[in-house]
């Protein structure tokens, strides 16, 4: 019975709306959404992508030394980017930070383009400063038939 129970209680469970996308999937998404001609920087946003959640839209991190916590595929910061309901925190995009740790990433995407139009470029994500500053960055999208 109690078998019988927990069993219920599982199939009951919403399941996990995260999505880990492989590296030609997401090139593909990203340009289907535009994010290759809005900043023409296709293999920055995947390689910013890789180092910051290895593709994985449910990721949430905290580093060291800073009071927010990143979201997403592409780490949005609490601090200035979304609402994850901490005092102190912003809401630049408009969106609670949960909204953009779900496999739909068309919100992390927009909250993306809106950074890169209001704001300094590539400087907000720390993947850019530390692994994905460079000449050459074609090799993130090579291979995929785009």
């Amino acid at each position: 019975m109690k078998a019988l129970v927990l069993t219920l209680l599982f199939l009951l469970m919403a399941p996990s709306e995260a999505k880990i996308f492989s590296r030609c999937e997401l090139a593909s998404v990203l340009k289907q959404h535009g994010l290759d001609t809005y900043t023409g920087e296709l293999d920055l946003w995947i390689c910013i992508s890789y180092y910051a959640s290895k593709y994985n839209t449910q990721a949430v991190n905290r580093q060291k030394n800073y009071r927010s916590r990143y979201y997403g595929i592409f780490q949005l910061s609490s601090y200035r980017w979304c609402s994850d309901n901490h005092e102190g925190m912003d809401s630049s995009c408009g969106k609670p930070c949960s909204a953009f740790t779900d496999d739909d990433i068309t919100d992390d995407i927009a909250c993306a383009k809106l950074i890169m139009a209001n704001h300094v470029p590539f400087y907000q994500w720390w993947p850019w400063t530390k692994n994905c500053r460079g000449p050459n960055m074609s090799n993130w999208s090579s291979g995929c038939k785009l």
